[in-house]
């Protein structure tokens, strides 16, 4: 029986999808990657699924793209490597970040390349302790793809985002921490138990609300203040609106937890 490639649990309201090629540290085939697509996918329309979280098997959580499926074929034709990453990595960066739904990530080991790309596509990063991030392009005579290039300079700035992918130098779990990469560093044998609390409680929550709110963080970037204001005023009407809102309201008024749809 052939092993499973991405192992998917549903678990109270959490959708866990796991990275499943160990032997090969988690590196991306195609058919990998349009599992995972189709997985993300299917999440934001699956009322059942009110929290994802990616994570891998074994020492690492992803070494990003599988080199033997970019090698010369019979022929010494080499595919496209722009092509690879419009049609199969981008996609599933947008869907990380479109999906109305909060996507954590619980980075189980090493994360290089498209495997970090993946990473920072999401909407809050746990670490193993002993996890590092690597952005290892250069030395392949690459640039960096699968988002890297856009989220990295906004998550610790310019200078450090060159510094990190001009010399593929790895970055530890604790630094990654205090640069402000990552939400929390946790150790190795609870990390998959503290992201699935973590998962779980939000599950529970607004989850109309948390979809609004990335939307607002993530048009931040390329908003105004005056854009941005407008932008909060209109989310917040329609937030207003709700029916998480009046339960949240009732709740703290009647001193009791809340009870979101």
């Amino acid at each position: 029986m052939a092993q499973e490639i991405l192992l998917k649990e549903h678990l109270d309201g959490v959708l866990r999808l796991t990275l499943n090629r160990p032997e090969k540290l988690n590196a991306l085939t195609a058919d990998l990657r349009v599992e995972l697509l189709s997985a993300l996918e299917a999440a934001g329309t699956d009322p059942q699924v009110r929290t994802v979280i990616l994570t891998g098997t074994g020492r690492a959580f992803c070494t990003g793209q599988d080199l033997n499926d970019i090698l010369p074929d019979s022929s010494g034709k080499k595919p496209d490597l722009g092509d690879v990453l419009t049609e199969h990595y981008s996609p599933i960066i947008h869907a990380i970040r479109q999906l109305d739904k909060p996507v954590l990530c619980a980075v189980n080991g090493v994360a290089t390349g498209a495997g970090a790309g993946l990473v920072f596509a999401c909407d809050m990063v746990f670490a193993a302790r002993s996890a590092k991030f690597i952005h290892a392009f250069s030395r392949l005579g690459l640039v960096p793809g699968a988002g890297a290039s856009f989220h990295l300079p906004r998550m610790v700035g310019e200078v450090r985002a060159k510094g990190l992918m001009l010399t593929g130098q790895p970055l530890t779990a604790d630094m990654a921490k205090d640069w402000g990469l990552i939400w929390q560093v946790i150790e190795d044998v609870q990390l998959q138990d503290e992201v699935l609390a973590v998962a779980t409680n939000l599950a529970k929550g607004p989850v109309s609300a948390y979809a609004m709110t990335k939307h607002l963080i993530h048009a931040s970037a390329g908003s105004t203040l005056e854009d941005q204001l407008i932008r909060e005023a209109q989310m917040q009407s329609k937030a207003g609106q709700s029916e998480n809102h009046r339960e949240g309201l009732n709740a703290f008024l009647e001193k009791r937890p809340p009870n979101f749809k």
